[in-house]
């Protein structure tokens, strides 16, 4: 039984949120750090889907390259798309702003549009090669709105400015975060696909 999955990421906020929901099926998830590897492959792809699937690739062979054997791989392409800016930040999400400031430039633009053009969404594609290089891919959407200003001290990115149920991604705690989020919807679709294949 599969018992150990590299995520492309060293990003220890996305690694914690994998294992929170994963960890239930006893599958033990490491970064590519943690693999001895150091992945940056071009993310050309036209959608979310095929950035994923970039990065779970480029993981996938250099892991087979390095040691000769075949390792179950997944990545995660997301991003916020806010409808009063035509979709932006969209696929450029992760460089839409120097790292710590996204908030800050996402309520610049967002100044003066009025609540009911403030509608966004969280969209996440996630992408799971097996050990037999067999990719599949996994979809979460949030919807949400934008805030006037940040709120909340929990989560990482866009959490702060992200509004959901009358509060920002960031003043819930990581187990209702994990209940609604784009990511946990995605990840949810994934586990039941693994606990499924248990024992195959």
């Amino acid at each position: 039984m599969m018992n150990k999955i590299i995520m492309a990421t060293n990003n220890a906020d996305k690694l914690r949120e994998v294992h929170e929901i994963l960890s239930p099926l006893g599958i033990d998830v490491i970064s590519q750090a943690e693999a001895g590897m150091s992945c940056a492959p071009e993310e050309n792809g036209l959608s979310f889907s095929e950035n994923s699937e970039i990065k779970a690739k480029a993981v996938y062979d250099a892991y087979w390259e390095k040691n000769h054997e075949n390792i179950a791989v997944i990545a995660d392409d997301s991003g916020l798309c806010v409808d009063a800016l035509d979709g932006r930040p969209g696929m450029h999400s992760a460089r839409y702003a120097p790292k710590g400031q996204e908030c800050t430039k996402l309520l610049d633009e967002m100044n003066g549009v009025p609540d009911e053009r403030r509608t966004a969404r969280f969209i996440c594609n996630i992408t799971y090669i097996n050990v037999y290089g067999i990719a599949f891919h996994f979809e979460g959407v949030c919807e949400g709105s934008i805030a006037y200003q940040e709120l909340g001290k929990n989560g990482f990115g866009y959490d702060p400015v992200f509004m959901y149920g009358g509060r920002t991604l960031a003043e819930m705690t990581a187990e209702e975060k994990n209940n609604i989020s784009h990511r946990a919807k995605a990840l949810g679709s994934l586990y039941k696909f693994l606990k499924e294949r248990q024992g195959e």
